[in-house]
């Protein structure tokens, strides 16, 4: 072990020892963001980069078991990204796959699809799925797989199912019109029947939100980091709890 790696380690343990626990978020979303950028300054392709933070994936899930964090929502495709090039689309969706597979494999996490399924490839709807009906009996983290994903879409997609729910009820639109609200439309979305996370952490350097959780996210907290996915660090990690723990006491007096 060198010098760096060992104050490296070093540094993070003294960031965990004094991480309260108390205050560790229940929901975490993440948007991966960067593996392009840390591909191009690494002299890698897009696809090595793409690789390269779908293996963090695995480890990122084992930082938030250890620190008892329940619901993990990884944006992993955005409803745009399926207007990219075929030759980077068809490679990331390979490794997306994979990446699915893996977490099924894994044994402890429960896989959750949230996203327009018939936007993607009956290829990797097929996969989703398989992994959803393997998991559905794991007790560990809930891990939310955004894959053809969208905000605007999820509101969207709610809207028209609660719609679609009151008119085979033969609900009337006058009646529709007195009773919709904040908690009918939330039934519907991708996330129904979890909490809305506490905390939003985005990867790069990027900060703002582009359109993950619009609609969850209204009251939780944003940590922006300035590292790209692929380089994400336990200690990364550890400053965004620690960061977040610090707001939440003041914040809730």
């Amino acid at each position: 072990m060198n010098l760096r790696d060992l104050v490296y380690r070093l540094y993070a343990r003294r960031v965990e020892g004094r991480l309260d626990h108390a205050q560790v978020p229940g929901h975490i979303g993440v948007i991966l963001d960067g593996n392009r950028r840390w591909a191009k300054a690494a002299g890698g392709t897009t696809a090595e980069g793409h690789q390269a933070g779908a293996q963090k994936i695995s480890e990122f899930l084992g930082w938030c078991a250890e620190t008892d964090v329940d619901v993990v929502t990884l944006w992993m495709l955005s409803t745009d990204n399926l207007d990219r090039p075929e030759a980077e689309l068809v490679p990331l969706l390979g490794i997306i796959e994979e990446s699915v597979r893996g977490l099924a494999a894994d044994g402890r996490w429960r896989v959750h699809h949230v996203g327009t399924m018939d936007l993607l490839p009956a290829r990797t709807q097929s996969v989703i799925k398989e992994a959803e009906q393997a998991t559905v009996g794991n007790t560990g983290i809930l891990v939310n797989v955004a894959v053809g994903y969208g905000g605007r879409q999820e509101i969207a997609d709610a809207v028209r199912s609660l719609l679609l729910e009151h008119a085979e009820r033969g609900t009337s639109f006058e009646e529709l019109a007195e009773l919709i609200d904040v908690e009918h439309i939330s039934k519907h979305l991708y996330t129904r029947g979890q909490p809305d996370p506490d905390l939003v952490i985005r990867t790069s350097g990027e900060q703002r939100l582009s359109g993950f959780m619009l609609w969850q996210s209204a009251h939780s907290e944003y940590y922006f980091c300035e590292v790209f996915w692929p380089a994400f660090r336990k200690v990364d990690f550890l400053r965004a709890l620690r960061d977040y723990a610090a707001r939440h006491r003041r914040y809730g007096g």
